[in-house]
């Protein structure tokens, strides 16, 4: 049985969130051909057909959108029906001693018993089977439940939760500003709990980044399009010519301010072009000079876009977990840096002036040449997760040979 998450509470969109549930959870299944998907208002039921619950419930567990999952075992809408399932799902639980109380939920009025009712009807036949059960219907260490539907009663007492929120890619599209770091694949997996579908940005500045740290944020990238349809489009920046630009003003207190509103400028460009409504970065308030509240009120200026920031009120530690629980933790700490960590001074302003800045800006009279050339230079490549960057670069060399060949061959 799966519970939706809090998308429930959408009114007239409800169909729809639903139907987009639904086709997530077929797909995150997709490896057990043997199931089969039954929609329901408000719930979804995965067939087994003999299949071992515990694998699917953890693919389901990780699809957004979904708020729980239980293994059930359903039966005719009978009492009877419904106090032997009661028996099978206590069958290996029942034998200890432990308090319960049994809780029936009856969707399907034209059941002859109330709900009341059959709380007293199936604890009393489970009492009898397992003397050493005792009730306490306050705060029982066993919670045995029944759905009892029109077309079948659903009986179990595990409910497994799911990471909740809403289907991804419901709620529109942001760009998400990914670095090589722990914070921003957080921060982006936050905005695709929310139902915002992700393209991603990453700023390069090669000679002084390497290769391997472009190949750590394209991991990252596929990683968190594992978590949502499996498919991540990402934009990689020249960057740079901007950033030897910046680090030539002669203000090294305000590079990492400068480079920051640049890179936003960029991202701003390339979200209308690419239909998204909002840009979502990393930032944790205080953790480093340019995530103070007066950094963070300068940076932002720089774009009109709603910026996100997912992670602004919690601590590293609340990060640094999550990234361990969503699998980019490993990749992130990866020895490449990049270009976040370069020209990076010994005391970077922690509140910087926004009229300093500004005019910085506008004294670089080829600062919008430089932001147009990156632009026009960013190379787009479409991701997929689970694929390695050695398996793409030979599909690539694949496809640039099919095209070479002559159409006889």
């Amino acid at each position: 049985m799966v519970r939706l998450g809090e998308f429930t509470l959408k009114g007239r969109n409800r169909r729809r969130f639903e139907q987009r549930m639904a086709k997530q959870v077929k797909q995150a299944i997709a490896a057990f051909p043997e199931s089969e998907v039954l929609q329901e208002y408000g719930r979804i039921y995965i067939a087994l057909h003999g299949l071992d619950y515990r694998p699917v419930a953890d693919k389901l567990r990780r699809v957004f959108g979904i708020g729980s999952v239980s293994p059930v075992r359903s039966t005719e809408p009978q009492l009877e029906g419904i106090r032997s399932a009661a028996l099978a799902v206590l069958r290996h639980r029942g034998e200890a001693e432990q308090t319960f109380k049994v809780t029936v939920r009856r969707v399907w009025k034209a059941f002859p018993h109330t709900s009341q009712e059959m709380n007293h009807l199936v604890g009393r036949h489970v009492l009898q089977q397992y003397p050493k059960l005792r009730v306490d219907v306050h705060r029982p260490q066993l919670e045995l439940r029944v759905e009892i539907k029109e077309n079948a009663a659903y009986v179990f007492c595990e409910v497994l939760p799911g990471v909740g929120g809403f289907p991804y890619g419901t709620n529109g599209k942001a760009l998400l500003l990914l670095s090589g770091g722990i914070d921003s694949p957080v921060a982006g997996w936050h905005a695709m709990r929310k139902g915002l579908e992700l393209e991603a940005i990453h700023f390069a500045s090669p000679p002084y980044t390497s290769d391997e740290a472009k190949d750590k944020a394209l991991t990252l990238a596929r990683k968190l399009a594992g978590c949502g349809d499996g498919r991540m489009r990402m934009h990689i920046v020249p960057f740079t010519d901007i950033q030897t630009a910046l680090a030539s003003t002669g203000q090294p207190s305000l590079t990492i301010t400068l480079m920051r509103r640049a890179m936003l400028r960029i991202a701003e460009r390339l979200a209308e072009r690419q239909g998204a409504h909002a840009l979502v970065t990393g930032d944790s308030l205080g953790q480093v000079a340019s995530q103070t509240l007066g950094s963070m009120n300068v940076i932002g200026r720089a774009a009109v876009l709603p910026l996100l920031r997912p992670l602004v009120m919690q601590d590293k530690q609340e990060i640094i977990d999550l990234a361990v629980r969503i699998g980019t933790y490993e990749t992130s700490i990866l020895p490449y840096e990049d270009c976040c960590t370069l020209f990076v001074p010994r005391s970077p302003s922690t509140n910087p002036n926004l009229r300093i800045v500004e005019r910085i800006e506008h004294g670089m009279t080829d600062l919008q040449g430089l932001l147009e050339a990156a632009l026009a230079q960013t190379e787009t490549l479409e991701l997929r997760a689970g694929e390695s960057e050695s398996s793409r670069h030979a599909a690539e060399r694949d496809a640039a040979m099919d095209e070479d060949e002559p159409d006889w061959f």
